[in-house]
C-alpha cells in the first residue's frame, strides 16, 4: 500500500451528462479545491479541473484520465505519482499557430517537456447530443496509436478539431446544458489511453467552419456568457489546461493501489464503472444532490447522500479523523447489541 496514513480520494465529475456543477468548462475545480484541502492527495479527472486554457489543480490532486481510473478502482493497474513527463502532443495537418504558441506558452512557464508531432492522417471528431447525452463519432485512432508508437513519450496530449453543429454550438454558448463537445472527447481519450496504458488527454482546437460563423464568434469573443462557459470565451485554442494536467499525470506502475482509497465523491444521478468497484471494495461513496444530472440512475442505500460539497467535505474530514457520521448526526442511536452468526 502507497501510505497508510494518508487520506486519498477520488473526485469525478463524468463527461457529457450535464452535470450542474463541473459540466461545463473547469466549474467544478472549486469544489476539487474544497476537497484537496480536507485530505492529502485527491485524484481528479480530466473533466474536473479542464478549463480550456485554465487549471487551477492543487498540488495534491492527482489527474488520470477515465478509463485509467475505472482500472485503477477495479483493481487492474496501481498508479505511481511522478515528479514530470514528457509529453508528445500531437495535432492533425497542418498545425495551428494558436495551438504551437500555447505549447511554447506552457513549456516556458510551467518548464513542460513537450514535443509536437503531425498526424499523417487526420483525426476526425464529431460531437452530437443523442437522448439529452453528449456523444459522437471518431475515424482515425488506429491510425494516431501507431503514429505515436514511432516516438518516446510518458503522456499524450491530442490536439484536433471536433465538428459540432452550428445550432448545437450556439445553443450551448447562449444556453448552457449538456456540453457538446465532452462525450466524445471522453470516448477518444479512453479508447487510446486503453491501448497505450498512458495518461491521455483531448483539447479541441476551433475548425476553419466555427471561424466563420459569425453569429457564434459574436456570441462567443464579443457578449457575456453563463460564467460556467466563460474559460471557453476567454480562450485561443484550449490545451494548455490538458499540458499542465499531463505534466504530472500518474503513470501505470508500482505505487499506489484501490486499497489505498478512502471515499469518491460524484454527482447525483450516475452510477458507472467507479461506483460500482467502490461498492465492491467497501470504499465509501459520497452522493452531491446539488449536483444534478440528465440521468436518473439507481443510488444504492450504501451511498452517502449529502446536500452540496460543503457538506461532502464534512464527510472527508470525518473520514481523515476517522470519525463515525452515526455519532457526528443527531439524534445518536443507542449500541445494538450483536448476536452471534450461526
Amino acid at each position: 500500500m502507497y501510505n497508510h496514513n494518508k487520506t486519498i480520494g477520488v473526485f469525478i465529475i463524468p463527461t457529457g451528462i450535464g452535470c450542474e456543477i463541473g459540466g461545463h468548462a473547469g466549474d467544478a475545480t472549486p469544489s476539487a479545491r474544497l476537497i484537496s484541502g480536507v485530505c492529502d492527495e485527491l485524484i481528479v479527472h480530466p473533466n474536473v479541473v479542464n478549463a480550456s486554457d485554465i487549471n487551477e489543480m492543487t498540488d495534491n490532486m492527482l489527474y488520470v484520465e477515465g478509463s485509467m481510473l475505472d482500472r485503477f478502482l477495479e483493481g487492474k493497474i496501481n498508479l505511481r505519482p511522478v515528479k514530470n513527463n514528457k509529453i508528445l502532443l500531437v495535432v492533425n495537418p497542418p498545425p495551428h499557430a494558436e495551438t504551437i504558441n500555447a505549447a511554447e506558452a506552457a513549456r516556458v512557464t510551467l518548464g513542460i517537456d513537450i514535443s509536437i508531432s503531425v498526424l499523417d492522417k487526420p483525426l476526425k471528431m464529431n460531437g452530437r447530443i443523442e437522448n439529452d447525452v453528449a456523444t459522437g463519432d471518431v475515424s482515425g485512432i488506429e491510425e494516431l496509436i501507431s503514429h505515436t508508437k514511432k516516438y518516446e513519450f510518458d503522456a499524450l496530449a491530442v490536439a484536433t478539431e471536433i465538428d459540432v453543429p452550428d445550432g448545437v454550438a450556439l445553443n450551448y454558448f447562449r444556453n448552457g446544458g449538456v456540453n457538446p463537445w465532452g462525450g466524445i472527447e471522453a470516448i477518444v481519450s479512453r479508447k487510446i489511453s486503453e491501448v497505450l496504458n498512458k495518461p491521455v488527454a483531448h483539447a479541441p482546437v476551433e475548425d476553419d467552419k466555427t471561424k466563420e460563423n459569425e453569429e457564434l464568434i459574436k456570441i462567443v469573443y464579443n457578449e457575456t456568457v453563463d460564467p460556467r462557459i466563460a474559460p471557453e470565451a476567454i480562450s485561443s485554442c484550449y490545451v494548455v489546461s490538458v499540458l499542465k494536467g499531463l505534466h504530472k499525470a500518474p503513470r501505470v506502475g508500482p505505487g499506489f493501489t484501490v486499497d489505498d482509497i478512502d471515499f469518491l465523491i460524484t454527482p447525483l444521478g450516475c452510477v458507472g464503472r467507479p461506483h460500482s468497484a467502490c461498492l465492491k471494495k467497501n470504499i465509501p461513496v459520497i452522493v452531491v444532490k446539488e449536483n444534478r444530472t440528465v440521468l436518473h440512475d439507481h443510488i444504492p442505500d450504501k451511498f452517502i447522500v449529502v446536500e452540496n460539497y460543503l457538506e461532502a467535505a464534512g464527510v472527508v474530514a470525518a473520514i481523515k479523523e476517522g470519525i463515525s457520521l452515526d455519532t457526528i448526526r443527531r439524534p445518536i442511536n443507542k449500541l445494538r447489541l450483536q448476536k452471534n452468526k450461526k
